[in-house]
């Protein structure tokens, strides 16, 4: 089967009714991104961060899967898939995606503050203080902040260079590093970016650009693919 490899960033989940920092001059739920989303505000205001978190999450339960993420799935039955997601969402998961590989975390998921290897699923939308791990230290969301290292970004290279096709998805390709990992494509893979406001200035070579939302695009260009296998 050959390989597909679906880069996806916060537009496709903003379908969903999941709101993003970027689309909102900063502002994520009325709150600054770098009150609730670096190591600082963790250490300032734990209360705010993990309150913030909880409310996050609870839209992420209340979220179904979008038309996007359901036709990404349904490509299984033709390509070897695996989705890099910049997003912490489960929506590709629970779509019925089977590889999924988040750079920025998960959000349904706990991680020791002292133990980083220890992460723990989170039953229900509640992390709260006083919530520990098995060694004793408090329980952080298990995401990337902002000025924190991105750990899986050296696995989502290798994937992405052995794509013969990449589909980049609702991503303004801006925030890095996550944004620089398209340049690691084979330059002769077949590339599609889909975003309803593509940046003209960005070249990847052997690019097709499609400018419309995710929920459209998507299910078309999936129904082509898997005509053309």
């Amino acid at each position: 089967m050959r390989k597909l490899v679906a880069f996806t960033g916060s537009g496709i989940s903003a379908e969903s009714g999941l709101k993003t920092f970027r689309d909102s001059d900063g502002l994520w739920e009325q709150y600054n991104v770098y009150d609730v989303a670096t190591p600082e505000a963790w250490h300032r205001n734990r209360k705010m961060v993990l309150e913030f978190y909880n409310a996050r999450r609870r839209q992420v339960i209340n979220a179904s899967p979008n038309a996007a993420h359901v036709a990404l799935a349904k490509l299984e039955s033709k390509f070897d898939v695996e989705i890099i997601t910049q997003n912490i969402d489960d929506l590709h998961e629970r779509a019925g995606s089977s590889k999924v590989l988040h750079l920025h975390g998960e959000i349904m998921k706990a991680q020791s503050t002292l133990h980083q290897h220890l992460v723990y699923p989170i039953e229900g939308s509640e992390l709260n203080e006083g919530a520990l791990c098995e060694r004793g230290s408090q329980l952080r969301p298990f995401v990337v902040w902002f000025g924190e290292e991105v750990p899986m970004m050296r696995k989502a290279e290798e994937i992405i260079a052995q794509a013969e096709i990449v589909m980049i998805i609702g991503t303004s390709l801006q925030v890095y590093p996550a944004a620089g990992l398209v340049r690691y494509a084979m330059p002769d893979s077949k590339k599609y970016y889909i975003d309803p406001n593509p940046d003209s200035n960005i070249f990847l070579g052997n690019t097709e650009v499609i400018s419309a939302k995710a929920g459209i695009a998507v299910p078309e260009l999936v129904e082509k693919l898997m005509e053309d296998n």
